[in-house]
């Protein structure tokens, strides 16, 4: 079963179930999806994204709320941070659990050595090797300090 055949099912059980908060979150992400469906019939590739390309814009669309909500807390508009939360809870369903501190640093040393990476110019390499290997199990934004220091 495909990540996209999990979620229209997720749709399908939050209708039944009358989830209204659920469902329009369920809809948001299949908007998404179907988005990217379209933008990359436009580039010429044909049919439908695969789930790699699914966790990464499960991955995107987590960040912006993370960003969202926080922002929300500082302006004191709490009721719209804790719908922010909730829609992370739902998109967080579908996405592949987060590494732990020991396996991300285990991945980092990986990808430097399965790159042949010995210096900072090389950390596109080594992000690049982590980004198709890890899409929406580590925050790429912490690991490029990650990766950076071990370079340096």
């Amino acid at each position: 079963m495909t990540l996209r055949d999990k979620i229209n099912a997720a749709l399908r059980g939050a209708m039944k179930a009358k989830e209204t908060e659920r469902l329009s979150t369920l809809r948001l992400i299949n908007a998404a999806i179907k988005d990217r469906d379209i933008a990359a019939r436009g580039e010429g590739e044909d049919g439908l994204v695969p789930d790699d390309v699914v966790l990464a814009i499960l991955a995107k669309m987590v960040k912006q709320r993370q960003d969202s909500a926080r922002a929300y807390d500082e302006a004191g508009r709490i009721e719209l941070a804790e719908k922010e939360r909730a829609e992370i809870a739902v998109i967080e369903e579908f996405l592949p659990r987060p590494l732990s501190e020991a396996e991300t640093k285990a991945a980092v040393d990986e990808a430097i050595a399965e790159t042949g990476a010995d210096s900072i110019r090389d950390m596109g390499k080594v992000m690049a090797a982590l980004k198709a290997r890890y899409a929406g199990r580590m925050d790429f934004a912490r690991i490029g300090p990650m990766v950076r220091e071990r370079l340096g």
